[in-house]
């Protein structure tokens, strides 16, 4: 089969691999329709993780099942199928307590939590940027689509953005009738700006510089705050008459830089802080990692990052952190999907067959305009 295979920084190749098998009782294997560029995979792009060469990437996928193992009861060869891009036993404390995202048995990496597909310290899985690809406890972990071809683009956004979007929202604890600020208008920044108004939102605040995002985050009927025009806190203060918003949403992570290009991992945890009111709440679902090497500083090169606690602990603001357990929402988001109440489709740029991949990840890495989500087809041929 043809795969997206890691080959250093900023350096991806497609290159023929071996088809997956059925390793596993419990094993599938899905035959991939959609699989998209995840900004989540830019950080290994960049160098900036410790993902090993040779790796095929990609943790947002979904298609059709075309073989099952024998211990296989639920899932049946021929079903069209959403993959979370968490690999989940369904049987440990986490997985049974709501916490797929956090499999205490599918990863074998030394002190982490949680397996991924494709992805650097999340197990030994290959990603499914490719024709095919093997989903271990299958039973537990897909989800099941309608037949056809009906919402591809919508469907394949449940497989991770759309549900860490959603999970921001449920991190900062948000409550109908709520101003929500959501800073980072990159896909999962935008989705997490959809869920709020979904769930009731009175004003969504979607901060970033980037044109073509915040025009994305204005057509979903929130306000676009453009930090390259003057401080985001102020702007956020000035329009709720300095109270602030009632929470928050974290959609960008560790290589959060300012309007002139240099990193600074704190600067919207800060923002945050200081944008939410008192007693409210901050959900972070942009990447954050225990090492950076890359790092400009001896602390955030050990996972350190110096926000202002300080403040966040005398307003009395509460934070939740860490990767969506995709099950948790992706039944319900489908469905939203199916009922015509959600459509994360909106953000969708680029739709290119695999032979592409190389031009699409170095075009999305660089920001360029217009290139706000990039889907990849591996059954299309240039």
């Amino acid at each position: 089969m043809k795969a997206i295979v890691y080959r250093g920084p900023r350096q991806v190749a497609v290159e023929e691999r071996p088809d997956p098998k059925i390793e596993q009782p419990g094993d599938a294997i899905v035959r991939i329709t959609t699989t998209n560029i995840c900004g989540s995979d830019l950080h290994m792009y960049e160098g900036r993780t410790s993902v090993e060469e040779g790796k095929i990437l990609g943790h947002e996928n979904m298609g059709i099942v075309e073989a099952v193992g024998p211990g296989i009861s639920r899932i049946k060869v021929g079903d069209r199928v959403s993959v979370p891009f968490n690999i989940a036993c369904g049987t440990c404390r986490n997985c049974i307590g709501g916490w797929t995202s956090f499999c205490l048995r599918t990863n074998p990496t030394e002190g982490m939590d949680g397996a991924a597909y494709g992805y650097a310290n999340m197990g030994p899985y290959d990603g499914g940027q490719a024709e095919y690809l093997r989903v271990p406890y299958a039973d537990f972990n897909l989800l099941e689509l309608p037949p056809g071809t009906e919402h591809e683009n919508d469907f394949t956004m449940l497989s991770d953005i759309f549900p860490t979007g959603w999970h921001g929202t449920e991190l900062a604890r948000m409550q109908p009738g709520d101003r929500v600020v959501v800073y980072g208008a990159g896909p999962v920044g935008l989705l997490a700006a959809h869920s709020a108004m979904i769930r009731g939102a009175s004003q969504v605040f979607v901060v970033d510089k980037e044109k073509d995002r915040l025009d994305l985050a204005g057509k979903i009927g929130a306000t676009a705050v453009d930090f390259s025009r003057g401080d985001p806190v102020e702007q956020v203060l000035d329009a709720t008459g300095g109270r602030g918003a009632d929470c928050g949403v974290e959609a960008v992570g560790y290589q959060a830089h300012d309007p002139s290009g240099d990193e600074h991992p704190e600067l919207v945890l800060d923002n945050l802080v200081k944008s939410v009111r008192s007693t409210g709440g901050i959900g972070v679902v942009g990447v954050y990692v225990p090492e950076d090497p890359g790092a400009g500083s001896d602390a955030a090169k050990e996972g350190r990052i110096g926000f202002d606690y300080g403040t966040f602990f005398a307003k009395g603001q509460h934070m939740g952190t860490g990767q969506a357990p995709v099950m948790r929402y992706n039944r319900h988001l489908r469905d939203l999907i199916i009922g015509g109440r959600a459509q994360p489709s909106f953000l969708v740029s680029h739709e290119l067959p695999l032979s592409e991949a190389v031009e699409g990840y170095d075009r999305f890495d660089k920001r360029e305009a217009g290139w706000t989500k990039v889907l990849l087809r591996p059954s299309e041929s240039a």
